[in-house]
C-alpha cells in the first residue's frame, strides 16, 4: 500500500490512539500495527478495533489493552526496548528532550510516567508502523488544536496546553480549538512533529483513502477525531513534489568546535525537524580550518532547528535563505536476499520509477544473519532493485536490451 502524500487534520487535537484509529480507518491492516508492537513490547499488548460515532461522524477507535503496570521507564529504558526502530526512537527522544526542558533535568533521567507506559509505547510504535506501511513520502499536518483549561497529570494540575506539549510544538502552527480540556497529548504532539514534512491546509492531492480516528471522549459541539487523507500528490505537473511551507537553507561557519562532536550535531538538527543536514570543509581568514554547517528545513520548523544549532554548536549567528526544493515521490517496497527482508526506497518521476535503493541497515542485518560479507548482500539487493526498475519501465515479459 503506497500513498505518497498524506494530510493529517488535527484541528480537533491529536493523540496516539486517535492516530491509530485514523490509520486503520484509512486501510492499514490492524495486523501490521500489532506485529510492530509485538516486536518491541516487553509485556503483552493487544489492539482492539471498534467502530464508533463522534459528533455525528462515523469513526474508528483503536483500544490498546495492556495489563496494569506501575513501572516508570526512563528514556534510557525505552531506548533499549526500541533499539533499531529509528522512527519510534526519534518520537521518544523528542518526548524526553521536551520533558527534560520543562522539568530541568537531563533527557536520560526523565521518568516518562504516562508516556513510558506500555500503551504509549504501543501508540508510538503502531503509528510509526502505520505511516511506514502507507509509504508516506510527504506528510502535511494542519494547525494543531491544543485545547484550553487544565489537566490532571502525574505532576499535579497543569494548564492546557501542558508545558511538554508547548515545548514539542515550538514553531508549529497551533490553536486552542473547540475543546475546553487537553486536546493534544504529548504523545500526539511528538508523533505529529516527527512525522510531518510540512504544515498547513490539505495540499493538492488525489485522495485514495480516508481514515477518521476517534478519541475516548465524545464532547457535545464538535467531533473529537483526527482525519487522515492519503493519496497521490498533484501539486506539480512535472511529477515532482515540492516541500510546502517555505523551505529554508540555514548556514553558519564554525571554526572552534571539537570535530568529534559533529555527528551528534547533525543528528540533533535532524531530530529538531531538519529535512537534511551536512558539513562542508572551508578555510577561513588567517588560514583557520573550519566547517560550514548547512541545514535544509521547512519554514514552519525553522525556529526549533535554529535553537538546536545554537544549543549544540559554538556559533553565535547564522544566515538563511529561501530555496526551492523538488523531491521525487517515494514509496517503500521490499526484496528478499536468501529469505531476509531488505527494504527498498523507490523514487518516481512522472509515475515512472527512476531510482531504487536498498536500505543499508537492512542489508547489514541480513549479512550478519547469513554470515556473508555486507558487500555481497548489497550487490544482490541492488540486482533486485534493477529488476524492479526494469519491470516498472518495460512491464512483465520484457527485458532491457
Amino acid at each position: 500500500m503506497s500513498a505518497g502524500a498524506v494530510w493529517v487534520d488535527a484541528t480537533a487535537g491529536a493523540s496516539g490512539d486517535m492516530l491509530l484509529g485514523a490509520l486503520v480507518g484509512a486501510g492499514v491492516p490492524i495486523a501490521v500495527l500489532q506485529g510492530a508492537i509485538d516486536a518491541v513490547a516487553p509485556e503483552p499488548v493487544t489492539l482492539h478495533v471498534e467502530e464508533v460515532q463522534r459528533g455525528g461522524l462515523a469513526a474508528t477507535r483503536v483500544h490498546v489493552e495492556v495489563a496494569e503496570s506501575h513501572h516508570h521507564r526512563t528514556w534510557r529504558d525505552v531506548r533499549a526496548l526500541l533499539a533499531g526502530a529509528d522512527l519510534p526512537l526519534a518520537v521518544f527522544e523528542r518526548l524526553a528532550v521536551a520533558e527534560a526542558a520543562v522539568h530541568g533535568t537531563s533527557p536520560d533521567e526523565v521518568h516518562f510516567h504516562e508516556v513510558g507506559a506500555l500503551d504509549a509505547i504501543a501508540d508510538v510504535v503502531g503509528v510509526c508502523a502505520g505511516f511506514e506501511h502507507l509509504g508516506a513520502a510527504a506528510v502535511t499536518v494542519s494547525p494543531v488544536a491544543v485545547g484550553s483549561g487544565t489537566v490532571e497529570t502525574a505532576h499535579g494540575t497543569l494548564p492546557v496546553p501542558p508545558p511538554a506539549v508547548v515545548e514539542l510544538l515550538r514553531g508549529v502552527p497551533t490553536l486552542a480549538g473547540p475543546a475546553v480540556t487537553e486536546a493534544c497529548t504529548p504523545t500526539g504532539a511528538a508523533l505529529l512533529t516527527t512525522l510531518a514534512t510540512a504544515y498547513g491546509p490539505q495540499p493538492p492531492m488525489a485522495v485514495t483513502a480516508v481514515g477518521t480516528g476517534a478519541g475516548g471522549r465524545d464532547p457535545a459541539g464538535h467531533a473529537n477525531v483526527v482525519r487522515l487523507l492519503a493519496g497521490v500528490s498533484t501539486g506539480s505537473t512535472t511529477g515532482v513534489g515540492s516541500t510546502t511551507g517555505g523551505p529554508l537553507l540555514l548556514e553558519t561557519n564554525v571554526d572552534d568546535l571539537d570535530p568529534r562532536v559533529w555527528p551528534a550535531v547533525l543528528a540533533a538538527l535532524l531530530d529538531a525537524g531538519a529535512a537534511d543536514a551536512w558539513l562542508t570543509p572551508i578555510l577561513m581568514k588567517k588560514g583557520r580550518p573550519a566547517h560550514t554547517l548547512h541545514a535544509l528545513v521547512d519554514g514552519a520548523l525553522a525556529p526549533q532547528v535554529r535553537t538546536a544549532i545554537f544549543r549544540h554548536t559554538t556559533t553565535i549567528g547564522l544566515r538563511e535563505q529561501p530555496v526551492t526544493k523538488h523531491a521525487l515521490l517515494r514509496e517503500m517496497v521490499e526484496v528478499h536476499v536468501d529469505g531476509h527482508r531488505v527494504a527498498v526506497k523507490v523514487a518516481r518521476h512522472e509515475g515512472i520509477a527512476v531510482n531504487a535503493q536498498p536500505e543499508y541497515d537492512d542489508v547489514a542485518r541480513a549479512a550478519a544473519a547469513l554470515g556473508r560479507p555486507v558487500n555481497d548482500v548489497l550487490t544482490e539487493a541492488q540486482a533486485h532493485c534493477r529488476a524492479l526498475l526494469d519491470l516498472d519501465l518495460h512491464g512483465p515479459g520484457e527485458a532491457t536490451p
